[in-house]
């Protein structure tokens, strides 16, 4: 799925999207892992990925450009 972020094209995947929106309902890397059956390390990955992604230093500023954006 394609979305612009401060005139930027931004490209998530599926998965990227669905932990996205885990992540800004409060879900730890941890219960986020237990749920998708995945490992800590890799939600992690997910994490750092994205954050780049969204030009975000912190998880809340990734999570406020995606709000703002109207991806979640």
């Amino acid at each position: 799925m394609s979305y612009e972020i401060a005139g930027k094209p931004v490209k998530l995947s599926a998965k990227e999207l669905e932990i996205l929106k885990m992540i800004a309902a409060g879900q730890t890397s941890l219960s986020i892992a237990e749920r998708l059956c995945l490992s800590l390390p890799t939600i992690k990955w997910y994490r750092k990925r994205m954050k780049v992604k969204f030009d975000a230093t912190t998880t809340v500023q990734m999570v406020r450009k995606a709000i703002e954006a109207g991806i979640i």
